[in-house]
């Protein structure tokens, strides 16, 4: 219902700046640009949907392997203390809790083309344990809040940009990133179990929570003592390791059971290209929406307006110039990764604006993008609190951005 709403919203508000522009202003240009934006992104929905098709069948074949083989099994048995308090109303040892945690450190490696098929398969998991079937249950929701607050640790895509761009030291973002993504995700998780009257204060959570400080604390110290070359290096070998390692650990898992592993992994990798076809229609809606939103200059407005704001009250405004990145990443991680881009070519690298920018880029995920993905694979229409939930731990995000930012290079 929230996003039928949202929706609505994008094209109402679009076409009214419109009409007033053409109306008052004289500008000829703004329907047409409009009514191409609604091509083109029904032609990136579907290209970004095809793209999916191969990356859905490698990952969910890999999953079925994984499944066959008990990997995901014992997984579930491991994280059971933890997430049968997280999540409540999953069935302890259940197999969907192996692959929310393959989701979660997926993401939290940064390695988005692994993290969104397992995750894919995750939500249709915990349809199966849905008594309403057209409405979010609250594992849907915690889960879709985790996957939205992007918990990263290695930003890799982000340091290659700097790179590219001719920052004197792309890696000096990625202390602000990883805290930042931090606050974000711990902000999800707690406003998430207020809505859903989950009880976090317990031994196994508060030494859970305390633990994932500590483990970020020596992330942290650990690669603030190498060169930006080494970091560089390191994170990216990690992340690449660590994937080879689980494909082959699942394959591996799958002889010792004696399992058809060929069969497994074809099994699975159909299963990836009809979960490809079915979420073409919702990225089609939302993308059109977004589309339509920015081309008629409304998010141009909002930015300006935002910036009158600030100035008038006394404070530095030096942030808003960063802020369409941080506007633009819950709706669409390409166009908030092309604002990082501008930013950073209108401003520099190395500039306040530009860092600000990738560290918005860093803290936060694709809010709309995840639920009409996430949600629409599995027939939700009805999203509860997600999108509240999730536009929270955003709105976290961004703050904790901005302070930290000023506090390292202010």
């Amino acid at each position: 219902m929230v996003l039928n709403y949202i929706w609505i919203a994008f094209f109402l508000v679009a076409f009214c700046i419109a009409l007033v522009r053409l109306l008052f202003l004289g500008d000829t240009s703004v329907f047409p640009a409009m009514m191409d934006s609604t091509f083109s992104s029904s032609k990136t929905a579907f290209e970004i949907s095809l793209g999916l098709t191969g990356v859905l069948s490698l990952w969910l074949g890999i999953m079925k392997i994984g499944e066959k083989g008990g990997i995901v099994n014992l997984l579930a048995r491991l994280l059971s203390p933890v997430f049968t308090r997280l999540f409540p109303d999953i069935p302890k040892g259940h197999p969907v809790t192996g692959s929310i945690f393959m989701n979660i450190a997926a993401n939290m490696l940064g390695l988005d083309n692994a993290a969104t098929p397992l995750g894919l398969k995750a939500m249709e998991q915990m349809q199966e344990l849905n008594t309403k079937k057209d409405t979010a249950s609250n594992p849907m929701i915690m889960f879709l809040v985790l996957n939205t607050s992007g918990l990263t640790l290695i930003p890799v895509s982000i340091l290659v940009y700097r790179a590219q761009m001719g920052a004197a030291q792309p890696t000096d973002i990625f202390i602000p990133i990883l805290l930042a993504t931090f606050f974000s995700t711990l902000t999800g998780i707690i406003v998430t179990s207020l809505y859903q009257r989950i009880n976090l204060i317990n031994r196994t959570m508060l030494l859970t929570l305390g633990g994932a400080c500590a483990l970020i604390a020596a992330i942290i110290w650990g690669f603030s003592q190498m060169e930006p070359d080494t970091m560089n290096t390191v994170s990216t070998s990690a992340a690449n390791i660590l994937l080879m390692t689980i494909i082959v650990g699942f394959i591996v898992a799958g002889m010792r059971k004696k399992v058809n592993v060929y069969d497994a992994f074809i099994e699975g990798a159909k299963d990836g290209f009809t979960t490809a076809v079915r979420i073409i229609p919702y990225l089609v809606a939302i993308l059109v929406g977004i589309g339509v939103f920015r081309a008629s200059g409304a998010m141009d407005m909002l930015i300006g307006g935002i910036q009158w704001c600030v100035e008038a009250t006394g404070m530095n405004s030096d942030f808003v110039g960063a802020l369409p990145t941080a506007l633009m990443k819950p709706l669409s991680g390409s166009g908030a990764r092309g604002m990082m881009v501008d930013a950073m070519q209108t401003f520099g690298a190395d500039s306040f604006v530009g860092r600000l920018s990738c560290i918005f880029q860093g803290s936060t995920d694709t809010t709309f993008y995840i639920l009409a993905v996430y949600f629409g694979s599995v027939g939700i229409k009805n999203t509860r609190h997600a999108v509240s939930c999730g536009l929270l731990a955003d709105l976290a995000g961004i703050i904790s951005a901005i302070a930290i930012c000023y506090m390292f290079f202010g």
